[in-house]
């Protein structure tokens, strides 16, 4: 224990400390050691005080213009200063300093509706304010959508909780990680028991109104349709797992709970099972999901017709998989890295992985846009709270989806990695899975190579040509006879694909 290892250090420096040096000096008289202490005076205090209300007067007077991290970090070291000041006042020895006149109150009761935060911002805030989308993650538009949908469920939180300011109040926290503490001053609840009452009714809402959002059965064949244009016909989506980090030793040495998430080619999810401790098995996981027991078992999942690709053979549809699978008929896994190292091994396994890595990347992307737009969710939650979190990862995921179909942005200028790594799976494959990913990767092969053949074609019209070949991507760029440079860029699915625009 941390405490253990201090007691340790200090008996270590206590004993390679060194001895004062004595003087050989005769002894006279002693000299005394001047006293150095800073005195508190009236006037210190008073500076002290006056800056603090000014900070704090500027806090409650410009908090609409300021972004939720700067309101809070400034709450945050005005607090600390205020109870500095109090703790000062109360060791103060001197009867010259007189009681601040007016401490300020960093925490003060939550005030009433008509004058908290988010009556103020509703108040001046136009249907198209940009700070929407910093406050709450979506526009005034998608917010009202949201709560029409959501408002009957809201109404029975509590007599004194509007369903306007709890969805508020909810997304609020959700989008900035702020503290009960700080949600019921800024939305005018009576405590912070009420803010977190109010916030888990409206993750219950959004689980039960906004389920519909998960379009695996709905919406399979808009799903089929994405991926083929990536040159993957027949896929269903892409399954994979997310990780989020939770506090204390509940869950061993840095815990988390896993997330098996299927999404789209556009990175929507399809199919969710939340809460799954760390040290679990993926492969054991994913036989304990409902997923698997409506492809495996009921056979409600993956039971449309078989693709007929261009060599004859025919796949069933099927799921793109982590390495941390098994290979299955219906989930279709990357080749080992020790193949792709090998010398003998051809071009196919590798084009295969690199299109199958690609497509893996929504499911990337899909994890790192729901933690920048929900960062409560990309926070360590708290070991008493863990039964709460698979809920709020789940609304988050739906409310991900909605943002999806109201046309929201999402930014990924950084998307970084919001996958965990897994151990890639050891144990036997499925002969028939072998089999649909060789065809898919005959497929594909099949595809570049009719790609490649177009692309020669058209060098022998235009003269001057540059053909950038990649796996997953060719690219063409040639110089028109005006001198205008023209770009051609095609991702693998197929030449009637090619679209010709200028290169800027």
């Amino acid at each position: 224990m941390a405490a253990g290892g201090g007691g340790r250090a200090a008996d270590s420096a206590k004993a390679i400390m060194p001895r004062p040096a004595t003087s050989s000096k005769p002894k006279g008289k002693k000299r005394r050691a001047k006293k150095s202490s800073m005195h508190l005076t009236p006037e210190l205090v008073s500076l002290i005080s006056a800056a603090t209300s000014a900070a704090h007067s500027f806090l409650l007077h410009h908090d609409l213009q300021l972004l939720p991290a700067q309101t809070l970090t400034l709450e945050s070291q005005l607090h600390s200063l205020s109870a500095l000041l109090s703790s000062l006042q109360a060791s103060a020895s001197s009867p010259k300093i007189a009681p601040l006149s007016s401490p300020p109150a960093l925490l003060p009761p939550p005030p009433q509706l008509h004058n908290c935060w988010f009556h103020r911002f509703l108040s001046t805030a136009t249907d198209y304010d940009p700070r929407w989308g910093s406050f709450f993650r979506m526009s005034k538009p998608s917010f009202s959508l949201l709560l029409n949908l959501l408002y009957p469920a809201l109404q029975s939180i509590a007599p004194s909780i509007h369903p306007l300011y709890a969805l508020g109040a909810a997304l609020y926290r959700l989008a900035h990680a702020v503290p009960y503490q700080a949600v019921a001053r800024q939305f005018g609840f009576h405590s912070s028991a009420d803010a977190c009452r109010s916030f888990f009714a409206v993750l219950k809402a959004l689980n039960d109104k906004l389920g519909n959002l998960l379009e695996l059965y709905s919406d399979m064949d808009g799903v089929i349709v994405g991926f083929t244009r990536a040159s993957l016909p027949n896929c269903c989506g892409v399954l994979g797992f997310g990780k989020f980090l939770v506090d204390g030793d509940a869950l061993g040495r840095n815990g988390s709970l896993l997330v098996q998430a299927l999404v789209d080619s556009e990175g929507r999810f399809l199919d969710l099972s939340a809460g799954w401790p760390g040290t679990l098995k993926p492969s054991s996981i994913l036989r304990k999901t409902r997923l698997f027991s409506a492809i495996e078992e009921s056979r409600e999942l993956l039971n449309g017709p078989s693709f007929e690709l261009s060599d004859g053979q025919s796949i069933p549809q099927y799921l793109l998989g982590d390495a941390c699978y098994p290979l299955l008929p219906w989930l279709v896994t990357p080749y080992s890295n020790q193949l792709n190292k090998e010398e003998s091994s051809s071009s196919r396994e590798r084009e295969f992985n690199s299109v199958h890595s690609r497509a893996m990347g929504s499911l990337r992307l899909a994890f790192s846009r729901l933690r920048a737009k929900w960062q409560l969710l990309s926070r360590p939650w708290k070991e008493e709270c863990i039964e709460f979190f698979p809920f709020a990862i789940f609304a988050g995921c739906l409310l991900h989806n909605f943002l999806i179909k109201c046309g929201e942005s999402f930014s990924d200028e950084n998307p970084g990695s919001s996958l965990m790594e897994l151990p890639v799976y050891e144990g036997e494959e499925s002969e028939n899975g072998k089999m649909i990913r060789d065809a898919l990767a005959g497929h594909l092969a099949r595809v570049l190579e009719t790609l490649i053949t177009d692309c020669r074609q058209l060098s022998r019209t235009f003269p001057v040509l540059i053909l950038i070949e990649k796996p997953t991507q060719v690219v063409i760029h040639w110089q028109a006879k005006n001198n205008s440079t023209l770009r051609l860029t095609a991702a693998i699915p197929s030449a009637s694909s090619i679209e010709l625009a200028p290169f800027d």
